[in-house]
């Protein structure tokens, strides 16, 4: 996967890498060669020195050089200074005798530097040209020569502070750079955030006017996505709430009329296929029910301002009458525990959450079990303006089906009847209310204890 910021600082910082090589480069040749010039221009000065000494007197070539002043040419803390005067014929007049040949100057008062060695160690030499006549014996030549030592230490004097000052810089263009791209790319940064941030269920646009220009075409493709999206779960949501409501009625008059046909037939065999008959059809309008209370319970269409103040304990109370013939079919203790507790929250979803938990409770509690229905206030300093519990003394869940037993038609066995949209109906509801579902095992160990903490 391609990365905008890498590709930027690649693009960035390689150029100014290789800008900052090159003008280190030239900035080292600019400072070390004025500091070559000035050190062959005092080689070239005592050259001149040498050569104000020199007479010519016949063709004879004479110096005048007391041990005083020689003694000072040669007076160097770091170098070894050498020197010496020859004339045409390379005959030495002053000086030291071992010096090397001296390159000849092109013309007469013109230095020549360049580099040698002397008594085995890199030198510097400076050949000056003096010219007393026309004749040969007329010239003469004066070498002058140093050491590198001292030019060696400023040569890396140079270059370390040139080295630090480069690194130095390079390092804050690098982080100038690093610090531009990051800033430069907080908007995505923070459109990022603000989508991960979001419910699942969040379908909103995002706002255009909190994104800069370069962003707009992709927030704008962004929101139609979304758009399409929005409107595919509104058609799913209308669809699924349209097909539960018109099924109702149809189902609810073949039930009455199937009451009324078992009411008249008592022969047997009619009698039995019309009970089969019968529980399909309540099996139907179970499931019809439960469609159309998904459909109601789905987060992304509930309404916040359907909230209002409920008695959850009287909720529960009324909720729970209509299972006890089913409780009693079993012969299952339906049990309460109840203390008055009042929930914000939409009074028919919390009836068809209530519906769920008690009949799941119901299905999977063998006969003579216990299932036991609580809710009461929030502890004092606990988070939660109310719980409600369903415990049961059924087979119980294990821990690694716990999250899925809350998905669309998950179901724990085939022996139990039932469409596996219970739980997810109870999820979805308890999303809507901003509420917090957790399921583990009873206080004993076993069964299972349902537990709905409201804000």
């Amino acid at each position: 996967m391609s990365s905008i910021r890498l590709r930027l600082l690649k693009w960035l910082i390689a150029p100014i890498l290789l800008i900052n090589l090159a003008g280190g480069a030239l900035t080292y040749m600019l400072a070390w060669l004025p500091a070559q010039i000035a050190f062959d221009q005092s080689l070239s000065d005592a050259a001149g020195a040498l050569g104000a000494r020199l007479s010519n007197e016949g063709g004879a070539w004479r110096i005048d050089l007391p041990p005083q002043a020689e003694q000072v040419l040669r007076n160097d803390d770091a170098d070894a200074v050498y020197f010496v005067v020859r004339d045409r014929a390379g005959r030495a007049i002053a000086g030291d005798a071992d010096f090397p040949a001296l390159r000849q100057p092109a013309r007469a008062g013109a230095a020549l530097a360049y580099d040698g060695v002397m008594r085995g160690e890199a030198v510097r030499v400076t050949s000056l040209r003096l010219d007393a006549g026309a004749a040969p014996a007329d010239i003469a030549y004066i070498g002058v020569a140093k050491t590198l030592r001292k030019r060696t230490q400023i040569r890396q004097a140079i270059f370390r502070a040139l080295v630090l000052l480069d690194g130095l810089f390079t390092l804050a263009c690098v982080g100038l750079i690093w610090f531009s791209v990051t800033n430069g790319l907080r908007p995505l940064d923070r459109m990022r955030a603000n989508l991960n941030a979001r419910a699942r269920d969040d379908l909103a646009p995002i706002q255009q006017a909190e994104v800069p220009y370069e962003l707009e075409p992709v927030v704008h493709a962004f929101n139609g996505l979304l758009a399409k999206v929005s409107e595919g779960a509104q058609a799913q949501h209308d669809f699924l709430a349209n097909v539960a409501h018109q099924l109702r009625t149809p189902l609810a008059g073949l039930k009455a009329q199937l009451e009324w046909l078992a009411d008249r037939h008592e022969e047997p065999e009619t009698a039995h296929s019309i009970r089969l008959m019968l529980l399909s059809t309540e099996r139907m309008i179970r499931q019809t029910n439960q469609l159309l209370a998904l459909a109601r319970a789905e987060p992304s269409h509930f309404e916040k301002t359907r909230l209002e103040p409920v008695q959850l304990n009287l909720l529960v109370e009324d909720s729970v009458q209509q299972f006890v013939e089913q409780a009693a079919r079993k012969s299952i203790d339906l049990g309460f525990e109840l203390e008055r507790t009042e929930v914000m929250g939409d009074r028919f979803l919390l009836r068809d959450l209530i519906d769920n938990l008690v009949d799941n409770a119901l299905r999977y509690t063998p006969e003579r079990g216990t299932v036991t229905v609580r809710c009461a206030p929030a502890a004092a300093g606990a988070q939660g303006g109310g719980l409600l519990e369903v415990e049961d003394s059924g087979p119980g869940i294990p821990p690694a089906r716990r999250e899925a037993v809350f998905n669309r038609f998950v179901r724990l066995d085939d022996k139990t009847t039932g469409s596996g949209l219970g739980l997810a109906i109870v999820r979805d509801i308890a999303a809507a209310h901003g509420a917090a579902i957790a399921v583990g095992a009873g206080p004993s160990g076993q069964g299972a204890l349902f537990s709905v903490r409201f804000p």
